[in-house]
């Protein structure tokens, strides 16, 4: 499932998502899955097991020891509290992935929706609510670039009364998410540069930006303290983060470690594995260093 197409879908029609139960059933026991060692704070992207209900998935990063979840909104908080789990990146306000801030037309209404949806975050105890670039559309990167300065300094008043902070996500152009303009390290660094808060920030998505820079680690050196949140993938697909795709995580989690980060980063592979539940576990042990 392309995760553009699932954000567009409510994520609590849980009986539409009831599946067979070999999709839903936790691996092993939790017994089985170490204590975390603690450098990281782990989430997992619900997107990428839309097959499993809420509910159930939920229960499953209870029993891995997994304490948060990311890109739920405000009608599945709800259920985040009855498991105790904590929402790491939010979702749920502006228009997409394709359509945002660069768009000057759209400012208005992307203004009004995250001022409604900030105290909401902030009531429920979270603090990160996620935001997109949009696509170029033949748009100037300069010019996007101050479009999006402009309209982003609408809603950061709003965010520091709430203590939330709006995190753009860096997304590669070249295979997944084509014409999206937030799809450079610089440009990213450039818009916080411009908006001059610690109430905006970056979520770097380490597939993404290998797809499109390489050289991860000594960008996360660099520029760390732009970042606000993390995300994984293997590449090249998208898939599992082991040894069948070329990015070094153990490597690249003791970068982000050694900046002292302490903020969430989250799996955001998409499982091949039968056992859903099993491929997270395995992420979340390479991760944890």
């Amino acid at each position: 499932m392309k995760r553009r197409n699932f954000m567009r879908q409510s994520a609590v029609a849980s009986a539409a998502l009831m599946g067979p139960a070999s999709l839903v059933k936790a691996a092993g026991t939790p017994e089985s899955f170490a204590p975390p060692k603690g450098r990281i704070n782990h989430s997992a992207c619900y997107w990428c097991y839309g097959s499993i209900p809420l509910d159930t998935f939920l229960g499953n990063l209870v029993e891995l020891g997994i304490p948060a979840i990311d890109l739920v909104g405000p009608d599945e908080f709800p259920l985040l509290k009855k498991h105790g789990i904590h929402a790491a990146m939010c979702w749920g306000a502006g228009k997409g992935i394709t359509d945002g801030w660069n768009d000057k037309k759209l400012h208005d209404e992307l203004v009004k929706d995250y001022t409604e949806k900030i105290p909401l975050i902030a009531e429920a105890g979270f603090t990160n609510l996620i935001c997109f670039s949009g696509n170029r559309h033949g748009m100037d990167d300069l010019v996007g670039l101050q479009n999006c300065a402009e309209g982003l300094s609408r809603i950061m008043p709003v965010a520091e009364k709430y203590g939330v902070v709006i995190q753009m996500e860096l997304l590669n152009s070249k295979v997944d998410h084509k014409d999206y303009m937030c799809d450079h390290t610089l440009w990213g660094v450039e818009l916080c540069r411009r908006l001059g808060t610690g109430h905006f920030k970056l979520l770097y998505d380490i597939y993404h930006m290998q797809i499109m820079e390489g050289d991860v680690i000594r960008t996360i050196q660099e520029y760390h303290p732009y970042f606000g949140h993390y995300h994984t993938g293997g590449n090249p697909g998208r898939h599992e983060i082991d040894e069948t795709q070329e990015l070094n995580y153990p490597a690249i989690m003791r970068a982000i470690a050694d900046t002292g980060f302490s903020g969430h980063v989250a799996q955001e592979f998409i499982p091949t594995w039968k056992d859903k539940i099993a491929a997270l576990k395995q992420g979340v042990g390479i991760c944890d260093i």
